[in-house]
């Protein structure tokens, strides 16, 4: 049961980031992600309406049907209701909720993530072909806590749940729906494409368990949203899929100009599990077919903070951890874009390579990616053979504009960057602590450093960077050089073990007058409890690649 987190707590830590990169004197304020502008209320008010109580025997859409605003529908703990179900829309904003009988007393309290363990407590929706929920046009204001939701034994479904789909205007989708302390899953043979496809208004899915939802030789994901304006809340979810875990974007909208926008991902674990991957102790490789673990090609306005993301390989795609990479998929949205992200204190771990972005579609017209924060991560055993190769920490193509990396710390086996395409702008790269290992900065044609920073990011600005290898002749000044990661000066045990211990050269070294690379008290207290409390353990225990050979300390020493 893993406690979740209040969102006003993460709007304060959204800001505390924002004034952090503005204090560092680099990005103009008109130059950083704006935060989402709308937020999700879960807090519903008690009913006051009427309880209907559905027994093993009754009918969860009749019960569906006679509700009113306001009532409450029980259905019968441990039993199993088969549908498929229908969320008719109705007059009124007072909530329908949808619970087990007993006012959930068997269940982790509110704010508490469930998992498989409590599925017993929960009441089961099933379906054999069709979708097991679906929310009629602009059906609203339903909400479902502890209920377990997945195919009929053996089927396979596409989705789960349906929050909207080829609506064609804002007016017509679904809105206001919860999903609270629920257990969704694909069937473990036969898998499932999608667990819910949000294309609805208002919506969260909180304090909930997503898993098994795969495919092969098609992409599945456990949420995924291309035709709903939003806003959204995913907090404190574990989220599971073989294509892509969460995704925004991957269909065009049918709802003209439509971008997903106002969308918080916070405080959730993105895995897949080993045992999908082959080459582990006891298993051979599955046949789903894997892509990466968190992917933005049409979304607007999204703060990612507090995640673990762990657990990626290469095999459908190339191995990148995390995709902000915009696309007009099938060209009919000209207009669909990925701007104004903040990814913040969050750990990216056990990949192939960290993140994917790309500034323009270079396949269909499209508009740029733009303002883009990545600060205050940390980037841990990315590349090797485990993994399929890749190593690369930031991949960035085709004229991005306004991207901002900082305080972040990073182990990766092979280059810092990689750039080709149209030129970028607005970049800057401050305040981070890297292995450069053999090409550190690089570009297609290009060799590492200024050469690259020239032909790909014009006006670069690269700052009080600690580069772990590589030659400070090849970089801007007022970056420093140390030739093995023992002499950056990390505390290396407790907590904070990837803090700067009061002997490193490196304290207060900052553009901001602060430690260069990630904080290490904000990164395990932003991320799920027992992920924050493990550091140093798992997320913080791998050394990078070895430095370059022949590399010596260098760089003028910070000032005091």
């Amino acid at each position: 049961m893993i406690p979740s987190v209040g969102s006003q707590r993460f709007l304060a830590a959204s800001l505390l980031l924002t004034s952090l990169a503005r204090a560092s004197g680099v990005p103009s304020p008109s130059r950083l992600p704006q935060l989402p502008r709308v937020e999700v209320d879960t807090a519903v008010p008690p009913s006051k309406g009427k309880v209907l109580p559905v027994p093993a025997a009754g009918s969860l859409q009749a019960a569906l049907e006679r509700a009113r605003p306001g009532d409450v529908i029980e259905l019968e703990r441990g039993r199993t209701f088969e549908g498929p179900f229908t969320l008719p829309r109705k007059e009124g904003e007072e909530w329908i909720t949808v619970r087990p009988a007993g006012a959930e007393a068997r269940l982790p309290g509110p704010g508490m993530r469930v998992d498989p363990s409590q599925s017993g407590a929960m009441p089961r929706l099933i379906s054999r072909f069709e979708a097991v929920l679906t929310a009629a046009s602009g059906a609203h204001h339903y909400r479902f806590v502890g209920v377990e939701i997945q195919p009929a034994k053996g089927a396979f479904l596409k989705n789960l749940v349906v929050l909207g789909s080829t609506e064609s205007a804002v007016e017509a989708v679904p809105h206001h729906l919860i999903f609270e302390r629920c257990y969704l899953h694909g069937d473990p043979g036969a898998g499932t494409r999608r667990g819910i496809a949000l294309n609805s208004g208002s919506a969260a899915v909180i304090d909930s368990y997503l898993a098994d939802f795969k495919e092969a030789g098609a992409d599945s994901q456990a949420i995924a949203g291309w035709n709903g304006p939003g806003p959204y809340l995913i907090r404190n979810n574990y989220l599971e899929a073989a294509g892509e875990n969460v995704m925004f974007g991957g269909a065009d909208p049918t709802i003209q100009g439509l971008v997903p926008s106002d969308i918080r991902i916070e405080r959730n674990h993105f895995s897949k599990p080993l045992s999908w991957k082959g080459g582990e102790a006891g298993t051979t490789a599955a046949p789903w077919t894997v892509k990466n673990l968190l992917e933005l090609k049409n979304a607007r306005r999204v703060l990612i903070a507090g995640n673990l993301f762990e657990h990626n390989w290469v095999q459908a795609q190339s191995g990148f951890a995390v995709l902000f990479t915009v696309r007009n998929e099938n060209g009919q949205a000209p207009w669909s874009v990925v701007e104004d992200v903040t990814f913040a204190r969050n750990a990216v771990r056990r990949a192939a390579s960290g993140v994917n972005i790309l500034g323009r579609d270079d396949n269909h017209a499209s508009e740029p990616a733009k303002r883009i924060l990545i600060q205050g991560n940390l980037f841990e055993e990315l590349g090797g053979s485990r993994w399929g190769g890749g190593g690369t920490l930031f991949q960035i193509l085709q004229g991005t504009q306004d991207l901002v990396i900082d305080h972040n710390t990073a182990f990766q086996s092979d280059k810092i960057v990689m750039a080709e395409g149209t030129p970028h702008t607005g970049f800057v790269f401050t305040n981070n602590i890297v292995a450069h290992n053999q090409y550190g900065i690089a570009g297609t044609g290009t060799g590492a450093g200024t050469s690259t920073l020239q032909r790909y990011f014009p006006g670069a600005l690269v700052r009080r960077n600690v580069f772990v290898g590589g030659a400070a002749g090849a970089y801007p000044s007022d970056n420093f050089f140390v030739a093995a990661m023992d002499r950056v000066g990390f505390k290396k045990t407790g907590s904070d073990g990837l803090q700067l211990g009061p002997a490193s050269p490196y304290r207060g070294a900052g553009t901001d007058g602060k430690d260069p690379g990630v904080d290490c008290a904000q990164l395990a207290s932003a991320l799920p409890p027992g992920v924050g409390s493990s550091l140093p353990g798992p997320v913080f225990g791998r050394e990078p690649a070895p430095p370059d050979a022949g590399r010596t300390d260098s760089g003028s020493p910070p000032s005091p």
